[in-house]
Formats: structure tokens, sequence, C-alpha cells
């Protein structure tokens, strides 16, 4: 391991901001404060999120220091838990990735219907051209062409780059709303109600930490790096984050905020004029549609690696033999989103569905700490990372996700079901698949004999 330990302090920082900054910051804030009945618990929850995620983030990295994987949560989950358990969350996983591609889609294709403001843009309209965005990508790497590690680069950039005009808005001349301090409730929802339904959409955006499971082999001094990387990665989110939803909060107006989808356009629109805003939407919009290649590029990868493990059907590991394609997961993975994308057809949908899934797979993979932790008792003191403040951290980030669960099922609970029987559904079908294996195998050994 200690030649592979590469990863110095600043590199895995980057890593971390790179793995949770994403497209949701554009879109998220608006949803989230149109379910926050007062400024206090928009803040709130967005303060809440970060610091949550900070406990996911230094779970998941003792996780991968203790039993480094690769192709997903499968194999941790096998070895703390059950099989079945490992192929249910691994595919609600899956799903989970799906549905925030679709979202993820959306908000590019919000953003790219304000470039045609004489249109009357229905949500199937958008649905349409999100589907119309993973159709064309999915032809992309059907032909195997894969995105540069420049490409990625130049995305970070791009979304930096936003981030930073959104928040640099606020010193330039512009019509600010009045701030009102006092917003009337815009529901029977209690502070804490509030604060829950208000924090699902901002777990989507702070999302992205917990892939530090699988750098905590390859970072440097990791006793000392990690949780350094991870503190000052999360310090840096929550400021940009607060930042930028600063600028929304005085150049929107919190009230108006709660009726906008596009909420960075409008900021652009309020600053720099509908040119601006209309080049800024642009350049959104090609980052979705980058964001939207990596997942279908990342996940058919994470099928393959299923199927060769016997845990998913032979044919997800079919390739193409000109050009290495995962031609049947890539498939099997496009299709999902686009059923998702028409299911749901709106960004809040897709986001409740999302997160709901998010919930079974947080609280199920952060749990393994306390199992290995018992069984890997011979890695402490030889240099791996190990979080200070155990079992709190863990304990508190587990009952953060419940408690967005719940919230999400309050809310939603006819998604919340579908969820349910999602998870329920994979479990029966490895029984199933698992029970003709073993028929088919003991058929194998009465005929060798």
């Amino acid at each position: 391991m200690q030649g592979k330990q590469q990863l110095n302090l600043f590199s895995f920082t980057m890593i971390v901001v790179g793995l949770v900054i994403g497209m949701g910051i554009f879109r998220t804030a608006a949803t989230s404060a149109k379910d926050a009945i007062e400024p206090s618990v928009y803040f709130t929850a967005w303060i809440l999120g970060g610091f949550f995620a900070l406990c996911g983030a230094l779970t998941y990295a003792e996780i991968g220091s203790r039993y480094p994987i690769t192709g997903g949560y499968y194999k941790v989950f096998s070895y703390a838990y059950h099989p079945s358990i490992a192929f249910a969350i691994n595919c609600i996983i899956l799903i989970s990735n799906a549905a925030s591609l679709s979202g993820v889609a959306l908000i590019g294709s919000g953003y790219i219907a304000k470039l045609f403001p004489q249109v009357a843009w229905t949500d199937v309209d958008k649905a349409l051209i999100s589907c119309g965005a993973i159709i064309i990508f999915y032809l992309i790497n059907l032909a195997g062409l894969k995105m540069s590690s420049r490409t990625q680069n130049v995305l970070m950039l791009i979304k930096i780059s936003m981030i930073v005009v959104l928040i640099l808005a606020l010193f330039f001349p512009h019509q600010p709303q009045a701030v009102t301090t006092n917003v009337a409730p815009a529901s029977s929802m209690s502070w804490i109600q509030s604060l829950g339904v208000s924090l699902i959409a901002v777990s989507f955006t702070y999302g992205g930490y917990q892939q530090t499971i699988n750098f905590g082999s390859e970072v440097s001094r990791p006793a000392r790096n990690i949780p350094r990387g991870i503190f000052i990665g999360i310090a840096i989110i929550i400021a940009l984050y607060l930042l930028v939803n600063l600028s929304y909060y005085h150049i929107i107006g919190f009230n108006n905020m709660k009726g906008e989808r596009e909420i960075a356009y409008v900021v652009m629109e309020k600053t720099f004029g509908n040119k601006g805003a209309d080049i800024f939407s642009f350049l959104l919009f090609f980052g979705v549609l980058a964001y939207v290649n990596a997942l279908l590029l990342s996940n058919p990868r994470v099928m393959y690696a299923m199927s060769t493990e016997g845990t998913l059907p032979k044919l997800f590991a079919r390739t193409n033999d000109k050009n290495g394609v995962f031609t049947a997961s890539l498939t099997a993975f496009s299709a999902t989103c686009i059923v998702i994308l028409f299911f749901a057809q709106t960004f809040e949908k897709i986001l409740n569905f999302s997160i709901f899934l998010d919930c079974f797979g947080m609280v199920a993979s952060s749990a393994t700490i306390f199992v290995l932790r018992k069984r890997t008792r011979e890695l402490d003191g030889t240099g791996i990372y190990k979080m200070k403040l155990y079992p709190l951290m863990p304990l508190i980030f587990m009952s953060a996700y419940l408690f967005v669960g719940i919230s999400i099922a309050l809310q939603t609970p006819d998604i919340a079901l579908v969820g349910a029987l999602v998870l329920a559904a994979f479990m029966l079908i490895y029984f199933i698949t698992h029970r003709f294996k073993r028929k088919d195998n003991d058929r194998s050994v009465v005929y060798t004999e």
C-alpha cells in the first residue's frame, strides 16, 4: 500500500472539493428556499448540510482505509453484512445515480430553455430535451468515445468560475430586492419539519463526499492528511455555497427565490443583463452535458464489475469486441435514466426519489464502520486513518439521513413507497437468482459424477 500513497494534502483537498461541487447549487437553492418557512431555516439547512457532509466524509475515509475496495460498495457490504444486502444496496445506488443524472439533465434543460424565452416550455418539453442529451451521449459512449482528464479539468474550471461569478455578483451594481427578516410561513409546518424538508435539496447539493471511500489507502500520511484535507475541503465548499446563497438572497430576495427554478439565471440577468445571463446558461448546459457523459462512463463499469462477480447476469459483462464498450450495461443504465426522467418529469420528484434511495445507501454504508472497527483491529496503530470522536461522527451522519428520509416519507409518501419497493424488489431478485444458481451448481455436480 505504501507505494500507492501518492496524494498529498493539496491534491486530496482538491479531490474532496471536486467530488462535492456539481451542478445542484444552480437549482437546489430555489427548491430549498421553497421548503423553508423562513430564512433562518434556509441558512441553517445549508450549514448543517456541510457539517453532515464532514461527518460522512470522515466516516467513509476510515472505511476506505480499513477496507480498500474497487468496483463500488459491493465488497464492503458483502464483508460487513450479507450478499443480499450488498446486492440490493449497490443496485439502489445505481438507480440513485441514474436519478441524479436525470435530475441534473433537467437542470440543464431548464437553463437552455431560458435562451428561447418566446417558447412556452412545459415540463414534458424539458424532459424531452434532457432525454435528447442522454441519448446523444449514449450514442457517443456506444461509439467508444471517452472523456479525457483534460476535459474533466476544464469542466471543473467552468463550474468554479460560474460559482465565483455568482459570488462576485454581490459586488456589481444591481437592483437588490428588499431583505425580509420576518417571512410569513408558507405552510403549517413547524420549524423542525421545514428544516427536514429543506435539507432534502441541500443533501443533493452536498453529495459526492462518499467517494472518499476510494482514497483511504491512496493518501500520503493518511492519519494526518485525510482529516485535514476533508476539513479544509468541506470548509471551502461550505464557504462557497453560503456565499452563493447570500448572492441569491440579496439579489433576488427570499420570497422571490421560492418561485424560481433557474435561480442563477435570474441573478445573472439582474447583474449582467440578458446577454450575460444567456452566456451563463449556455456554459451551464455545457457543464451538464459533461456531467451526463461522466456518469454514463462510470456507472456501466460498476455494473460490469458486479456482473463479473456474479451478482448481475453475465449479460452485463459483455463488451464490444471492436472498442471495448460495455454495451449491455451502458444501454441498461441509459434506459433507466430515461425511464426515471419520464416517470417523474420534474426535478423535485426526481430529487426526492434520488435522496430517499440515498438514505438507504448512506445509512447502510456508513454503518459498516462499526463492523470494520471490530474485524480490523489489527490495523490500529499501523498508520491508517482513524477518526476521532468515534462513534459520534457516524451516528450524527446516520441520524441526519434518517431525518431526511423520514421528511421525504412525510412530504411525498408515494415516492418513499416506490423507493422502499425498489429496495425490496432487488433483495427478492437476489434470492431468486441465488436459488437458481444453487440448482444449476447442484446439477453440474450430478453431471460431473
